[in-house]
């Protein structure tokens, strides 16, 4: 939520800045166009040695307002690009590109202390033969395997679910707004994406445990309930 409102005061500023320069540039515009078209007035600044002072101090005001805004613009994309290089830093695992255990956290607690909402549903990822990948090829094969599964996971989750790596080789899908539709749809694309992964030659294959939970009644009373049962039916699946 806190993203989405910086992000909201971000694009505010932008729109204004926009207006600001648009607004700057109308009225140069008219400026020139008032004094070039109008041969009274070009007459009067040619021949008043003041008006012509004053003309010159506004076009220097004019001229200063212009680098500033244009400086300002500069400051504000710097800015941006610095806020999302943070932004990615702050909430995303630098190993697999999809957001992180902060984020997931942080997704969580949108529900805790309350009643779990009953269109809520988790499943529990566990990629389950990265540790014999680092121990037979070493761990740059493994983190490779732990990237490759984050994008197919990240792949298979658009318009459906968040998708975020829960630490080490654990990932969590969270549903929002679910249904065992959803749930069932998410499965056949990780299933899909994953064996056509692994019938491709070059590549180390892709093994790896879920569970699911959705709508569980009272053995899921809270989201960290929720997650803990998907988690567990990984191992007894």
């Amino acid at each position: 939520v806190q993203r989405n409102k910086e992000a909201i005061s971000m694009k505010k500023l932008d729109i204004f800045k926009t207006i600001q320069l648009i607004i700057y540039v109308f009225l140069t515009g008219f400026c020139i166009y008032k004094i070039i078209m109008d041969p009274e007035v070009y007459q009067y600044i040619a021949t008043n040695p003041s008006i012509r002072i004053i003309c010159g101090l506004l076009w220097a005001v004019l001229g200063l307002s212009f680098l500033f805004l244009f400086l300002d613009f500069n400051f504000f994309s710097s800015f941006k690009r610095d806020y999302r290089d943070l932004d990615f830093a702050v909430h995303s695992d630098p190993l697999s590109g999809i957001p992180n255990r902060f984020s997931c956290d942080a997704l969580i607690e949108k529900y805790l202390d309350q009643a779990l909402p009953s269109d809520i549903g988790c499943i529990m990822f566990e990629l389950s033969n990265v540790s014999d990948i680092n121990r037979l090829y070493g761990h740059a094969e493994g983190n490779a395997l732990i990237k490759d599964f984050s994008n197919i996971l990240k792949m298979a989750s658009v318009d459906l679910c968040f998708i975020g790596r829960n630490g080490g080789n654990k990932f969590m899908a969270l549903f929002e707004n679910g249904s065992d539709e959803k749930l069932d749809n998410f499965l056949e694309r990780v299933y899909t994406k994953v064996d056509s992964h692994n019938s491709g030659s070059g590549t180390h294959p892709i093994a790896y445990k879920y569970g699911r939970a959705f709508k569980e009644g009272t053995k899921a009373g809270t989201i960290t309930d929720l997650i803990a049962l998907a988690n567990k039916r990984i191992y007894s699946a």
